[in-house]
């Protein structure tokens, strides 16, 4: 989730960041299509995950550097800082958890265009930092909704950035679930299941669609949040 002005209105950030991921997350699900695979080939595929993973990331840059902007003041150069360490403050932390994860599936959607590999090398530099990315992806995530629902109101409707961290949660377990499938099998170089994996990342990506979607519409002014931010779309 991004910051929304007190007026609920969305902030130009919020609208780059929530279209960095519509369009992210729209080439995930498409890579993940049989279909798509099988019009464009393999190589054109493993460059639309890669393309994909690049607007996660700025993304993900642009939501951290939010996080960053919203910490409480300490001195005056805090909003001028980028490299922080607040791991107290869960928009902080769930934020650059984020990017940590965008930037382990720049490194395994670059690797999976190379032709050739040894299923070793397959394992190490493709399945290997996908494991690491969607483990980060589903910390964040956890972490941006527990720091939707503070401050929550019995009897009153969840709010908008309640609603999109449990759709994020759902992508995040999805993407693990597609990762696990991905696994390489050492003594054949053999995905473990293929269809799995392509069927987690395609609902994963859907998921994450539908939370940057959700981005683009305005927090409601009478609805409680305690921050007005998180991460992720």
């Amino acid at each position: 989730m991004t910051e929304i002005s007190g007026a609920g209105r969305l902030t130009v950030r919020d609208r780059r960041i929530a279209w960095l991921f519509i369009i992210g997350s729209s080439l995930f699900a498409l890579g993940a299509v049989p279909l798509y695979a099988e019009a464009v080939g393999l190589r054109l595929c493993a460059v639309t995950f890669f393309v994909g993973s690049l607007f996660f990331t700025c993304a993900a840059f642009l939501q951290y550097r939010e996080a960053v902007d919203a910490l409480p003041a300490v001195g005056a150069t805090r909003r001028h800082s980028f490299w922080v360490w607040a791991p107290r403050n869960l928009g902080w932390l769930a934020g650059a958890v984020q990017l940590a994860g965008t930037l382990w599936f720049n490194w395994s959607t670059a690797n999976a265009m190379r032709v050739n590999l040894s299923a070793a090398l397959t394992e190490q530099q493709v399945w290997r930092p996908d494991a690491l990315g969607s483990v980060a992806f589903l910390v964040s995530s956890g972490v941006a909704l527990r720091d939707a629902g503070r401050g929550a109101i019995a009897g009153r409707p969840r709010t908008r950035t309640w609603k999109i961290g449990v759709i994020n949660v759902a992508g995040s377990v999805a993407f693990g679930i597609s990762a696990v499938a991905a696994f390489v099998i050492p003594s054949s170089g053999d995905v473990w299941n293929a269809e799995l994996s392509n069927l987690g990342t395609f609902v994963g990506g859907l998921c994450f669609l539908t939370g940057a979607i959700l981005m683009l519409s305005p927090e409601s002014t009478d609805a409680s949040s305690p921050a007005g931010r998180g991460t992720h779309p």
